[in-house]
């Protein structure tokens, strides 16, 4: 088998879907089978998930599941709905993406041979990528960004030739209030 021959061709690459995809976090009990249980939810409802994320929060009696799921295939309220029956479910909070702040990561070989790879470093080191490996032909890079950020490195990097991609799931957290800022009579801020 040639190296060339397992390359992704670049209009086969993933485009991104938005709006009709909404990001759930949902908290839940850190026990063995709630994943499960939550996979077999969706199984059965036929509801379908985009990406999945799930970590231990800071307390380790819970952790946390970032989903993104499809509402074509079934209403948010609906999917809620159904999750909060779910006896090891403690919370369920729809994140807006203007209101949160979402990160994924993306871990990617390349061809990147001869003058193609000081190129390559170069749009890692834009997007603050990181070699994870290198032989004398590929490179695997690793990138931490908003989606959207993301689907642009990898269109960007197809023209390299990707070998192999693998990317993480969303993971997002509302963002923090801000403190108000006061007008004063005469359009001064305070």
């Amino acid at each position: 088998m040639s190296a060339s021959s397992n390359l992704v061709p670049i209009g086969a690459i993933r485009q991104p879907v938005h709006g009709r995809h909404h990001i759930l976090s949902v908290l839940v009990e850190n026990k063995a089978g709630v994943l499960a249980r939550v996979a077999l939810l969706f199984s059965r409802r036929g509801f379908n998930i985009y990406s999945l994320a799930v970590a231990p929060t800071d307390d380790e009696r819970f952790s946390r599941i970032t989903m993104v799921v499809d509402v074509e295939t079934a209403p948010l309220e609906q999917i809620t709905k159904q999750l909060h029956k779910l006896i090891n479910v403690l919370k369920i909070t729809e994140l807006d993406p203007s209101d949160a702040v979402e990160v994924e990561s993306m871990l990617v070989t390349i061809v990147a041979e001869g003058g193609s790879r000081s190129r390559a470093l170069e749009l890692a080191e834009l997007f603050r990528g990181q070699v994870l490996d290198v032989n004398a032909e590929r490179l695997t890079l690793m990138f931490a960004l908003a989606p959207s950020a993301l689907d642009d490195v990898e269109a960007l990097l197809g023209e390299f030739g990707i070998v192999e991609v693998q990317r993480s799931g969303r993971i997002a957290l509302a963002r923090l209030p801000k403190p108000v800022r006061r007008v004063a009579r005469r359009g001064k801020v305070s």
